[in-house]
């Protein structure tokens, strides 16, 4: 009796692999060539993979999403501002390897931040723009966005979410100490997975978006520059299990695989893009807006004197 169990659940661990692993393993081809070719950019196909997403749900997905974000958040509604960034990331866009539309917004938000939804959606905080030094840096880091939409990164992750799920019901018919010991270890390894290759979709939407900013004709070292700022202000020190199930690989890792690309797969130009004095513009235009709202907010706090009228006594 204890033989027979022992072999029924070898054979549902084994179909479990078997479920798993093909769809998980990625295959090797040209395309991985053809990814590190910026002339290739548009010609290839990027994203490709097991994803159970069609682009018609994947741009649906994106639709609701995007409203979600606008009733969650604050779009900044200055008509000089969202034209500028909107023609920046267009003609990323349209020097990436992105296969429809976009839609870029600005948020009204001093968070260093930006967003990107599947289906060609595209939030960037004010604070973003705050931060960079030159229009290279913000392109460099709407790049990294517009290529998480290229690569279809958000459904791919979807999936290997739900392959997870789906091989986790075969430890269901796994009875006893040992299934429950299974099923244990199963809850445990899903997310350290996920983990990895969400650090791999990190990476790549690095060496993809480092091509979209050289083929647009920005300096690419603006992607080091944008990650060494970053770096320096983020002062918290995590751990070693915080590492592990990190989704976004270390930032001292990214730069310095940015560098290897940058030496590598990229052929020097005679001259790049750094910034423009459009792009200082929009900075100025930017403090200056925060800088009143700053004083206002001040000023609504601030104590004031009200004098009392005396009669006048005779």
């Amino acid at each position: 009796m204890k033989l027979r169990n022992l072999s029924v659940e070898r054979r549902f661990r084994v179909a479990g692999l078997a479920l798993v692993l093909p769809l998980l393993s990625a295959p090797a081809s040209h395309a991985k060539d053809k990814k590190k070719d910026p002339e290739q950019i548009g010609k290839r196909e990027i994203g490709r993979g097991v994803d159970f997403y069609s682009q018609e749900r994947e741009a649906a997905l994106g639709r609701e999403l995007a409203r979600e974000v606008e009733l969650q958040s604050k779009i900044l509604y200055d008509p000089v501002v969202g034209e500028y960034v909107n023609r920046l990331g267009q003609n990323l866009v349209n020097n990436s390897d992105a296969r429809g539309p976009f839609v870029i917004k600005v948020l009204d938000s001093e968070e260093v931040n930006a967003c990107a939804l599947p289906g060609g959606f595209l939030f960037v905080n004010a604070g973003l723009i705050l931060i960079a030094e030159t229009e290279a840096e913000l392109a460099a880091a709407m790049a990294h966005e517009i290529a998480h939409v290229a690569a279809r990164h958000a459904t791919r992750q979807a999936t290997r979410a739900d392959i997870m799920a789906y091989a986790s019901l075969v430890l269901i018919f796994v009875g006893g100490v040992p299934g429950y010991a299974a099923r244990e270890a199963a809850y445990l390894a899903a997310p350290i997975a996920l983990a990895k290759f969400s650090r791999s979709f990190e990476s790549e939407a690095d060496l993809l978006g480092l091509q979209y900013v050289y083929k647009a004709g920005y300096d690419p070292t603006a992607f080091v520059d944008l990650f060494e700022r970053i770096e320096s202000l983020d002062q918290r020190k995590s751990n070693a299990i915080v590492r592990l199930v990190s989704t976004h690989p270390l930032t001292s890792s990214r730069s310095k695989a940015i560098q290897k690309n940058i030496r590598t797969i990229l052929h020097p130009k005679p001259e790049y893009i750094v910034s423009t004095s459009e792009f200082e513009r929009i900075k100025t235009r930017l403090r200056a807006t925060y800088s009143r709202r700053h004083q206002q907010e001040q000023d609504w706090y601030r104590p004031t004197l009200k004098i009392r009228s005396v009669p006048h006594l005779r």
